[in-house]
């Protein structure tokens, strides 16, 4: 095992290395200058030299790379074209609004989607378990945003329990406060997330029921519950934890479209903003530091299949030897 563990800590840290290059090198392709942000229409020839020269776009691109990777080395994730103010503490603030939004959400839904799954599977012949297994269906074929605007005409403009966007200037010195600004987002995510979760969770449940090693547990007088709690729940959790590891790190790059919607001040924003301003620093900043979260969620999603399921910690041992 840590034989796996190292060769999948060294995978990571290649895929980041190649996510790195992939990003820099995209960014050089986009339409325009990022001078053209630093000046004015009306520039003279000279000022957008300056402004080249500012923001390193006069100089060759393998020397742009060595200067980025140099700063990445050192901790540094470069400063804002247009702000002048370094990335890290901008990203670093806006993971305060991004995490929790995706953390807490991701919790919630799998919660439900586990009750919920479970019941659609276990009374599949009744008109519930038929209703519950449409619910799935018909939220994976909703998007996001549409959701939520729903949710605020409901919640903001018709009921007004709740905030319909925005975010508290004081973060989460007062959490009361700043749970119920991010109420609405939150809610948004668990209703699309949760309807695709309760397919993959009902569909491991009803492998589960229908096994031999379940019915053998029945024989022996065990109840269905009790032979599923203790012999069926590790085997239906190998594949959904795979599955869990892509609906969070979708989640995580889907909070674009969410704090759209609800104008929150997370990475989402902040991408969007540099990108509409040629800031390329910011670009790279937040796509780096979403592929980094994205490939340790990966990697602790495939850590947790092999604790849990013996026979995938058999096959690590047996290459390793």
């Amino acid at each position: 095992m840590a034989r796996y563990l190292a060769r999948r800590a060294a995978l990571l840290l290649l895929s980041l290395v190649v996510a790195m290059l992939v990003i820099f090198a995209l960014l050089r392709l986009l339409p325009g200058d990022p001078a053209n942000a630093l000046i004015s229409v009306n520039a003279t020839p000279e000022q957008i030299a300056a402004a080249r020269e500012q923001v390193g776009a006069g100089e060759p691109v393998l020397a742009q790379l060595r200067a980025w990777a140099g700063q990445l080395l050192a901790g540094d994730l470069g400063t804002s074209f247009i702000s002048g103010q370094a990335v890290l503490p901008d990203v670093a603030n806006r993971l305060s609004v991004t995490v929790p939004l995706t953390v807490i959400a991701f919790v919630l839904a799998v919660v439900a989607a586990c009750v919920i799954g479970f019941v659609a599977a276990y009374r599949a012949d009744r008109w519930y378990g038929i209703v519950l297994s449409g619910f799935a269906q018909l939220g994976i074929a909703v998007p996001a945003f549409w959701v939520g605007m729903i949710l605020v005409w409901i919640f903001a403009l018709d009921l007004g329990v709740l905030p319909s966007g925005g975010f508290p200037r004081a973060g989460w010195a007062e959490p009361g406060q700043t749970l119920r600004y991010l109420a609405l987002p939150v809610l948004t995510i668990v209703v699309v997330m949760t309807a695709s979760l309760t397919r993959y969770v009902r569909s491991a449940t009803l492998e589960v029921l229908g096994s031999d090693y379940l019915r053998t547990a029945r024989a022996l007088g065990a109840s269905l519950p009790g032979a599923f709690w203790r012999h069926g729940v590790r085997n239906a959790s190998v594949p959904v934890i795979s599955i869990l590891g892509v609906e969070l790190a979708s989640t995580l790059l889907g909070a674009v479209v969410i704090e759209s919607v609800f104008a929150l001040p997370g990475l989402g924003s902040m991408l969007t903003r540099a990108i509409a301003q040629h800031d390329y620093p910011g670009i790279q900043g937040v796509l780096l530091v979403t592929t980094l979260l994205v490939l340790v969620i990966g990697f602790l999603a495939d850590i947790a299949q092999r604790l849990i399921d013996p026979r995938l910690r058999a096959t690590t041992t047996g290459r390793s030897a």
